[in-house]
């Protein structure tokens, strides 16, 4: 990018160090509360005032896990959070969108009310994309802000700009959500 004098660097606490511009790379660690562990199929992508969550997996149902394993991501450094307890969860949509709108929608109810529970891991046990119907398990505990960094609060998911590539070998996902 060409610095003006209009141009001002903004400070998102890492160097951009392939200058892509969506986030901080795979293995940064120094403070950050939006890490992406390694192995993980999502990153984050800018958006205006929100954030894009952007997720692949060798199917579908592998997609929509990682897309939401993206959100928890976002939410703290997963990798603090042990599997002590398991939360199931069931969703429904008209179409492939709206199910993954109400499967995020649900793993985030279990995240903002009790039992304020973040995901480590999250498996679709069931996924019926003929019916769109989803049962999944989140493996976690609660959400504990002596021991869990906060990171970002999630305060929806959107319909805008979602995107459900199922003809792609790599399924990708994106979902916008609102921070």
């Amino acid at each position: 990018m060409a610095e003006s004098e209009d141009y001002v660097e903004e400070d998102y606490g890492y160097d951009d160090y392939d200058g892509d511009g969506r986030g901080p790379p795979a293995g940064w660690v120094e403070g950050d509360t939006h890490h992406v562990p390694e192995g993980s199929q999502f990153e984050y992508l800018d958006h205006t005032a929100d954030v894009q969550l952007h997720s692949w997996g060798d199917s579908l149902k592998e997609s929509f896990e990682w897309n939401a394993m993206a959100m928890f991501a976002y939410m703290t450094d997963i990798r603090k959070v042990e599997k002590l307890e398991t939360q199931e969860i069931e969703a429904e949509g008209d179409d492939l969108k709206s199910l993954l709108f109400h499967f995020l929608d649900e793993l985030l109810f279990l995240f903002s009310a009790e039992p304020f529970f973040i995901a480590r891991e999250v498996k679709i046990t069931e996924f019926d994309a003929e019916n769109f119907k989803i049962k999944a398990i989140g493996y976690g505990e609660t959400f504990d802000l002596s021991k869990h960094p906060q990171g970002t609060e999630v305060k929806a998911i959107t319909y805008s700009a979602m995107n459900i590539y199922e003809d792609k070998p790599t399924h990708d996902c994106f979902v916008i959500i609102d921070i």
